[in-house]
């Protein structure tokens, strides 16, 4: 009979916020998959246990078969990430869908999540909203995916590092404009904890002049859904039509996808995709 594989949930930065049933799992499984074993070793430590760990993170699958089979023979596992809820914006999600595709019991041991304790605290509508984690580094997709988010009534949750804060408010304030609302939770549970509420101007300008300092949380408000988004928003066909129409007309396709893209919920570059797999055909 297969063990089970434990998602166990770690303090986002308190210690106290660790939870009598996570400490409790950590104890009685074989041992523990980590993000970070040095990380998780002082959490152990604070716990007085000593478990074997194996290091599984975005750029180390190589222990997941290890992992499987020795589930598959009947040990259990916890795995955790460095804070907060495993496999949520984690590698750990790979761990968990080959685990349910081999029949694995995969149980979950919840506590905080830094996204859902800044939306909770972040003075945002907290009735709908996306999490996009962290924004991607490449410039050309990070545009994009700003890109698909024009029109997004919801609240918006981002992730963002200390030494990218800077450029990420910068492509926020260009993609959304100054006067859109934002809170900044930096630092969520620790000693230094700040929870800012503002806009995407003042935060610009607040971190042009102040190194920020810790992880951040960002929490932004979704667009107002003015009379031109209550309308019935057109399909992707729809659009790539647009499009063919002003190639035929003689524009060029990267710039007939992106104009046919502009109040749509599509981006220029999936109807740019979609032209070119047709010329292709």
């Amino acid at each position: 009979m297969a063990g089970t594989l434990y998602i166990v949930a770690t303090p986002i930065g308190n210690l106290g916020d660790l939870t009598p049933r996570a400490a409790a799992t950590f104890g009685s499984v074989d041992f523990v998959v980590a993000e970070d074993t040095r990380v998780t070793l002082r959490l152990l430590n604070h716990l007085g246990l000593k478990k074997p760990m194996i290091s599984y993170y975005e750029h180390n699958f190589t222990h997941a078969g290890e992992i499987l089979r020795r589930l598959e023979e009947g040990q259990s596992c916890a795995l955790c990430s460095d804070a907060g809820m495993p496999a949520i914006s984690d590698p750990g999600e790979l761990l968990v869908k080959d685990a349910l595709a081999r029949g694995i019991p995969v149980t979950p041991i919840p506590a905080a999540s830094a996204c859902v304790t800044a939306l909770a605290v972040s003075g945002q509508a907290t009735g709908r909203w996306v999490f996009e984690g962290f924004l991607p580094t490449n410039r050309r997709q990070k545009k994009e995916r700003l890109d698909q988010l024009q029109g997004e009534i919801r609240t918006v949750i981002f992730y963002e590092a200390p030494h990218k804060l800077l450029t990420t408010l910068k492509d926020l304030n260009e993609a959304f404009g100054p006067e859109r609302s934002i809170t900044l939770c930096r630092e969520l549970t620790k000693l230094h904890e700040e929870i800012c509420k503002t806009t995407l101007g003042q935060a610009l300008e607040r971190y042009s002049n102040e190194p920020p300092r810790g992880e951040y949380v960002l929490v932004m408000a979704g667009a107002e859904p003015g009379p031109a988004l209550c309308e019935e928003q057109p399909t992707l066909e729809q659009a790539a039509e647009k499009a063919r129409q002003m190639i035929r007309e003689g524009q060029k396709t990267s710039a007939a996808a992106k104009a046919a893209a502009a109040g749509t919920p599509y981006g220029k570059s999936e109807i740019y995709r979609l032209l070119t797999r047709e010329e292709e055909e």
